[in-house]
């Protein structure tokens, strides 16, 4: 099928990476669109780069593309230079496969991996000649779907979808685009279609619910608009992932993009039970792939890829319990194919000394860990499950076995933090630089370089953290200061760096996170004075933000600072992740108290996951939670 680009040579000459838009990657689905009853539109709203490094958007594409009557191609965020092309010229934003106008497609599926790509949801809406308010939307328009994610609270940019599938994509899109076929032919309207799939479990159609307020702010009720309307949006979940859709190939971009290498995804889930990890707790219960499937899986897409790296990706990849088997296993093939193999998510704890030893032979660089916290009574607070012991016996093995470049990851506004606590951050990277001069002369590999890089804790829906209030930007700036000034001052300084993340874009971030359906018309309004690319520093307008929030009664006390108490209504409360507000409760008590909670595989904390029936719930140890 030849296909005739939408952007004529002198655009595409006059822009920054050309090969964003014209598509014809190895792997990409052709097919004649005359020939299929549905189009869908898989967007990822930033730049192409970002977006083709997305597992999720891989798995959906080659899935939906396996039905012979649906082709689904792609579309990312334009970025500015042609972003303002397009508008100059009137160009409507199109897709990579066919270079068709997404507005012509029956369905745009946009996923929501972070909060701050929120107005780049609005602009490809704009640039597609969709209404931005799905209240708007005609019979003509595509349905628009948001997954990922941010759907945990969809509530900020509720105003912008026509429905949210809440969970695991791969089991339940074949019956709604059945249900959309059937329909279609009957005549039926898009507000027939999305009554029909709001009876899908995972299904919220935002217009079908009515929120009121109270006069302070807060949520006074959010019920269903009609009786065959589910009070509660219970999470898809995969039960078996052996068993589901993983693709057998996944697209080569021409350009260099974030993740350019195949990703093998282990598992799903995670038994740690981190207070501040949202995903450790909205993608319980772990469930794992099966060894002999994984190489099955590696085999087939290092033979339809050609790629030189593989990505073994979890939440924390050293709990996986065939770990040391798949690494085993794969190593030889590895190099013998000239492959790379890299194991991130690695827990400091759980690294074994052989398994590093044989990683670093095929792929040798630094090494990255997560205490999250520098003092051991804050890492009991989040729930961290590592002892400075635990953490140093980790660096001084990684050390012995060749590594000599560390990189640590912190989070600075955690609950209950104190100077001291920010303190041990840098006592903590200086206790770790230490390790590595331990060693004699001869084994060491240059100077040790130890970088601590510390981000702003933001308070998350589904965690027990919920109710927790987030520290000020001001407050954030002074810790941030603090610890700049204390690794300064430690013996090893000269080993180790410090970088921070932005305050502004994250306290911003906090305010959609646990934001309400109030925030839709402040989103609409800052896209409409320029704000796109928020994720990105270079473009981020915090003054026009800021002048927003002030004009429409945003307060930062309100959505960030303040403790919530147990019983006001959060504005996700009507989603179902099978982990119940009780547990989630028990666990903010025990925050404060610093109690540790074991993880899953020690002992069931009767979170609720057992009710999903699969994983780690119905393994021996999950028998004691299907009776609580």
């Amino acid at each position: 099928m030849q296909v005739r680009q939408a952007l004529s040579d002198d655009i595409l000459l006059s822009v920054e990476k050309p090969a964003r838009y014209i598509g014809g990657e190895i792997n990409m689905t052709i097919k004649d669109p005359s020939e299929v009853d549905i189009r869908f539109a898989m967007c990822f709203p930033d730049v192409y780069e970002v977006g083709m490094s997305h597992l999720g958007i891989q798995i959906l594409y080659d899935m939906f593309n396996r039905r012979a009557d649906t082709y689904c191609e792609r579309v990312y965020s334009p970025w500015t230079d042609l972003d303002k092309i397009m508008r100059e010229k009137k160009i409507p934003l199109f897709t990579l496969e066919t270079q068709s106008p997404v507005k012509c497609f029956d369905f745009l599926g946009i996923t929501l991996q972070y909060e701050m790509c929120y107005t780049n949801v609005l602009q490809i809406l704009d640039l597609s000649g969709i209404p931005l308010l799905a209240a708007e939307r005609g019979e003509d328009d595509p349905i628009v779907v948001g997954g990922g994610p941010c759907t945990y609270n969809p509530e900020p940019i509720a105003d912008f979808f026509d429905f949210f599938y809440i969970g695991e994509g791969e089991t339940a899109y074949d019956e709604i685009l059945d249900i959309y076929k059937a329909n279609k032919a009957a005549g039926g309207t898009r507000k027939d279609f999305l009554r029909k799939i709001s009876h899908i479990t995972g299904m919220y159609v935002p217009s079908l619910y009515e929120v009121t307020y109270k006069e302070d702010g807060t949520i006074a009720s959010f019920t269903p608009t009609a009786p065959d309307v589910p009070a509660k949006i219970r999470k898809q979940v995969v039960t078996d992932l052996d068993t589901c859709v993983y693709p057998d190939k996944q697209l080569l971009p021409f350009l260099k993009v974030v993740q350019d290498r195949v990703v093998l995804e282990l598992q799903r889930g995670c038994t740690r039970g981190c207070r501040f990890c949202q995903a450790g707790m909205i993608y319980r219960p772990t469930r794992e792939r099966s060894v002999p499937h994984l190489r099955e899986i590696a085999d087939t897409l290092l033979n339809t890829t050609g790629q030189d790296e593989i990505n073994l990706s979890s939440l924390s990849s050293s709990d996986f319990s065939g770990l040391q088997e798949l690494v085993y296993a794969m190593i030889d093939d590895c190099k013998q194919r000239h492959v790379s193999l890299s194991l991130p998510s690695l827990r400091i704890d759980a690294f074994a000394v052989d398994v590093m030893q044989k990683v670093q032979d095929v792929n040798r660089s630094s090494i990255t860990f997560a205490p999250e916290a520098g003092t051991q009574r804050m890492r009991n607070v989040i729930n961290k499950g590592l002892t400075d012991e635990d953490i140093l016996s980790g660096a001084g093995k990684a050390f012995a076995a060749g590594w000599n470049k560390v990189k640590l990851y912190f989070m600075l506004g955690l609950p209950t933090e104190t100077d001291d606590d920010v303190k041990g951050i840098a006592n903590l990277g200086d206790a770790i630089a230490r390790e590595y001069y331990l060693l004699p002369k001869e084994s060491r590999h240059g100077k040790a370089a130890v970088t601590i890089s510390t981000s702003y804790f933001i308070a998350k829906p589904f965690t027990p953290f919920q109710w927790m209030p987030m520290i000020s930007k001001e407050t954030f700036l002074e810790r941030q200061r603090l610890l700049k000034a204390t690794v300064g001052e430690m013996r090893n300084a000269k080993s180790l760096s410090y970088h921070w993340h932005d305050a502004e874009t994250s306290e911003l971030e906090g305010i959609f996170a646990r934001g309400d359906r109030k925030l839709s018309a402040v989103i609409l309004e800052a896209y409409r004075r320029g704000c796109i690319f928020d994720a990105w520093t270079e473009h981020f307008k915090y003054e026009i933000w800021k002048e927003v929030c002030d004009e429409f009664g945003v307060s930062v006390d309100f959505y960030n600072l303040r403790e919530r108490p147990y019983d006001e209504i959060l504005p996700w409360d009507h989603i179902d992740i099978g982990v119940t507000r009780q547990f989630l409760y028990r666990e903010y008590e025990k925050a404060k108290q610093e109690i540790v909670t074991p993880n899953c595989m020690k002992k069931c904390s009767g979170c609720g996951a057992a009710v999903f029936g699969c994983g780690i719930c119905t393994k021996k140890r999950g028998k004691e939670a299907a009776e609580q």
